[in-house]
């Protein structure tokens, strides 16, 4: 997949595995580029990675663009196209074998990341041991609802960024989706910081990484990889 730098464990690169907005029959799943630009970031890096979804196996794709030569370049990679479609099913996975976990957005997102046991534990697990939790754009959705130890949600007081109340207007799905992202995250103690609608916006609160939108995609994966080596 990646030339692995022998001392960093993987980063676990996560995507839904839901494929429609809701009950709209509207096709959706994971933002192709905020899958393959953080991972481009981390490959250049000699950072391996894995890929994992809620359900496991091929996951819906959405934002599918070769014209970007991030995509196509994955896209067009073997060993990534037979990753992608056995992906790890998420229940399964030990967070003790990864250096961090990285949850990439699109609208899909906002239908399984949330509720799920799986996402909860595995950003717990890997908080708690002082590994790197990242998200960007819908991606955050994993962060809702996760708990510490101690019972306190893991957002209450942190910096973050997400796709924002105003992109989600302004993409005509604010009463589409099963939640506000940004709105939610305050409501659970989050410092949400939003930028201008597509700008990009990452917000690095310790081992906490966070993009707003498609274009901090990049800016996530650079984050991420100098917090892996870091440590």
């Amino acid at each position: 997949m990646s030339n692995s730098t022998p001392q960093i464990k993987p980063v676990l690169c996560v995507v839904t595995s839901n494929p429609i907005k809701g009950d709209t029959g509207v096709p959706t799943g994971f933002w192709l580029s905020e899958l393959t630009h953080p991972l481009a970031v981390l490959q250049d890096a000699g950072i391996p990675f894995e890929l994992a979804s809620i359900r496991g196996g091929q996951p819906p794709i959405d934002g599918f663009d070769l014209s970007d030569e991030i995509n196509a370049r994955f896209w067009h990679d073997p060993a990534f196209r037979t990753a992608l479609a056995n992906s790890l099913l998420l229940a399964d996975v030990d967070a003790s074998r990864y250096s961090g976990v990285f949850f990439a957005g699109g609208h899909g997102t906002m239908w399984d990341f949330a509720d799920s046991p799986a996402v909860q534990r595995v950003i717990r697990e890997m908080y708690e041991a002082g590994h790197v939790v990242s998200a960007v754009c819908h991606g955050p959705a994993a962060l809702v609802n996760v708990k510490l130890s101690d019972g306190s949600y893991l957002v209450s007081g942190k910096r973050v960024a997400a796709f924002t109340d105003e992109e989600e207007a302004e993409v005509q799905t604010t009463h589409v989706v099963p939640f506000l992202l940004a709105s939610t995250l305050k409501q659970r103690g989050a410092l949400h910081q939003g930028a201008q609608n597509w700008s990009a916006n990452v917000v690095v609160d310790g081992l906490l990484v966070t993009g707003q939108n498609p274009a901090s995609a990049r800016g996530v994966g650079e984050a991420v990889r100098d917090l892996v080596i870091k440590a």
